[in-house]
């Protein structure tokens, strides 16, 4: 059973021309993660820039990851690709890596048609002994995985969870209720929804702000299942502060340039075309960290 917090791990870049995966930044972060007392480290998500990294590049940062946490948490990997036939090839790699669990986002810039993304996933499961997370975040993708699509594919064996990005309550509930009836779980990917998500029954969040803050997504987890609401409260609220200084650039730009400034690891910039934050930006974020006790 997933449970607890589980950070899905910007990818730290280098700031030289070609913007190398700098491992040793990797390390220092995921060490203040794991000593936070965060449940799981998740590579190649959206805030670890699958989607500039190349297939080289993701095998490569994968078994790094993997060597370094060594089994002191479980390792998720995202092996999502628009074809069937890459996130396969990935998957493969990917499990051969030692990765613990496979994240695999839906096919973005197709809308597959319901028949067919229950292949693409079925497919993909056959392909391999690790358990398979869906993806679920339409603001990408451009749709949402249907309901009945989930109900059907979390009757296979190896595929044990939907983490949702959608941010739309409803929605939740109803995965949930697929979840209540199958050994299949929703991992809320949506850090300004985990209370209303754990209430439903959600045991696990996958929370990209926990990069920046783990203590407070780490408290928060272990308010919401002590039945400490008044403190869930107060943590969750706390959150909309990072959240709301998150809007001032490109994913993940401003939260990359929050743990530098910050002073948890030497993550660099987002790959380019995003730029780097400005001055002024650099100053909000600033403000921001103050209010964590992140700088002085």
């Amino acid at each position: 059973m997933f449970n607890g917090i589980i950070t899905p791990i910007v990818t730290p870049f280098n700031r030289d021309k070609a913007q190398s995966i700098n491992y040793q930044a990797a390390q220092v972060l995921i060490d203040k993660l794991i000593s936070a007392g965060v449940s799981g480290i998740f590579v190649l998500g959206s805030n670890g820039e699958f989607h500039v990294l190349t297939h080289a590049e993701k095998i490569s940062f994968v078994k790094a990851v993997v060597q370094y946490v060594d089994h002191r948490v479980p390792v998720f990997a995202g092996a999502g690709a628009c074809s069937t036939s890459e996130t396969i090839a990935l998957s493969h790699e990917m499990e051969a890596a030692g990765a613990d669990d496979l994240s695999i986002i839906n096919p973005y810039f197709i809308r597959p048609q319901d028949d067919e993304l229950f292949d693409f996933y079925r497919d993909v499961a056959a392909s391999v002994d690790l358990p398979v997370i869906m993806y679920n975040i339409p603001k990408n993708t451009g749709y949402n995985i249907p309901v009945n699509v989930v109900r059907k594919l979390a009757e296979i064996d190896n595929i044990v969870g939907i983490k949702d990005s959608s941010g739309d309550v409803d929605l939740i509930r109803k995965y949930q209720e697929v979840a209540t009836d199958n050994k299949f779980q929703v991992l809320i990917g949506s850090d300004s929804k985990i209370s209303v998500a754990y209430k439903m029954g959600v045991k696990a969040a996958i929370a990209g702000t926990s990069n920046l803050i783990p203590n407070v997504l780490v408290n928060l987890d272990r308010a919401l299942k002590d039945g400490n609401d008044q403190e869930a409260e107060k943590l969750q609220k706390s959150i909309d502060v990072l959240r709301s200084a998150l809007k001032l650039g490109t994913v993940p730009a401003v939260l990359k340039r929050s743990v530098e400034l910050a002073n948890i690891a030497n993550v660099g910039p987002a790959r380019k075309p995003v730029r780097e934050t400005t001055t002024q930006v650099d100053q909000e974020i600033i403000k921001m960290l103050k209010y964590y006790g992140l700088h002085s």
